[in-house]
């Protein structure tokens, strides 16, 4: 079905990029259309923990496990439950590990940080396979295909259009109407650039781990990075419009750390050392959700994937190993002989994608709701005993 067809994956996130990957090993012209301008651009945010069932799967169906074993961080997946005073509760690196949790074993959720992720998908791809700096503007249908229109006025034509592009993603409104709807979570978010110097008492308790804090409905999630630093991220419940009603400037340091030091009270002075360490710019992210019961007629050259597909909040861990095996599935169905036509493919895809993302939404907005409550630390620490 896809023989002698283009394909234009707009997103180079794991997800666009393992399809692309997964579609190359079957032959097929894809192309990723990604707005970075090009691959240097430095990857942000917290390490991404990849699940036996999903992320390592898709891995290991595009070849890349070896290089994957090669890259992650051993250890980076030990977890610390604190009380908002940053006392100790639950510690995962004073527990004995069982030597048979390693590869292959179920409960085995290597980390590895983003950039090296990307740097293998991208290695895995043929020359040329992404085009860089290519900020999708809009598209119009073209005979069977579609044209395709960029911020830095290229145009291209594809033959079937691919959403890898996120949460914000402008390929979704050409398919859907459904909007998500908001959590009731908003999270701030921070990194300190070689914690071990600027704050020591951070780095000492994420210890190259993570570090899970909770109180008074609020939470503290803070994650090690390879080059040295420590991301977190603040959680807590709020207006769907704060970010913009609150009134703070978010490169203001010195606002942002008088507005922590009244939200968060009574947490411990240890925590103010977050803010007054990192850089001078934290990033709010109010959370959303798409709805349990989304549905929409298939295309016959249009879909999408990841956070595009079924977006919602990280508190499962599940937004990545979600993306890659949707990746997975999807590259399957494009080259299965058995379906009729695209459109059907396509169709069974998006049917299991989306009863599988409702399945995992209604559980994640569950901890989402539970870790802002008095109840986080027993469930937490219920879940790792």
């Amino acid at each position: 079905m896809t023989k002698g067809k283009s394909i234009a994956i707009i997103g180079g996130g794991p997800g666009g990029l393992i399809l692309a990957r997964l579609l190359q090993m079957k032959g097929v012209m894809v192309k990723v259309y990604e707005r970075d301008l090009d691959k240097n651009v430095r990857q942000q945010g917290a390490t991404l923990d990849l699940h036996n069932e999903s992320g390592l799967k898709a891995l290991q169906d595009a070849g890349l496990m070896e290089e994957f074993i090669k890259n992650y961080r051993p250890n980076a997946d030990l977890l610390r439950i604190v009380d908002r005073k940053g006392n100790i509760l639950t510690d995962q690196h004073t527990i004995l590990k069982d030597d048979t949790i390693t590869f292959g074993h179920a409960h085995f959720r290597p980390e590895i940080d983003r950039g090296p992720l990307r740097t293998i998908l991208i290695d895995s791809l043929s020359p040329e396979t992404i085009i860089w700096n290519c900020q999708f503007v809009n598209m119009e249908p073209s005979g069977d295909g579609w044209q395709i229109s960029f911020k830095n006025g290229n145009t291209v034509f594809a033959d079937i259009v691919i959403g890898a592009d996120g949460a914000n993603s402008k390929i979704r409104p050409y398919m859907t109407e459904i909007k998500p709807f908001y959590s009731g979570i908003t999270v701030i978010e921070g990194l300190i650039h070689d914690s071990a110097e600027k704050a020591p008492d951070i780095h000492a308790l994420v210890k190259e781990g993570k570090v899970f804090a909770f109180g008074n409905d609020q939470s503290i999630i803070l994650s090690s990075k390879g080059d040295g630093s420590t991301a977190f991220y603040f959680g807590f419940k709020a207006a769907e419009c704060w970010t913009k009603t609150c009134g703070l400037d978010f490169t203001d340091r010195e606002q942002l750390l008088s507005w922590f030091k009244e939200e968060y009270s009574d947490w411990g002075g240890i925590w103010d050392g977050m803010i007054t360490s990192a850089e001078n710019l934290f990033i709010p992210r109010p959370q959303y959700c798409m709805p349990f019961d989304q549905n929409w007629k298939a295309g016959a050259n249009i879909t999408m994937l990841g956070d595009a597909a079924h977006l919602m909040p990280p508190y499962a861990g599940e937004g990545v190993n979600m993306a890659m095996l949707d990746a997975l599935e999807l590259s399957q169905c494009l080259v299965n002989e058995d379906f009729d036509d695209l459109q059907t493919a396509i169709a069974f895809y998006e049917k299991q994608m989306r009863t599988r993302a409702a399945e995992v939404a209604m559980i994640t907005m569950d901890s989402t709701a539970m870790l802002h409550s008095d109840e986080a630390i027993p469930f937490m620490t219920g879940v790792l005993s």
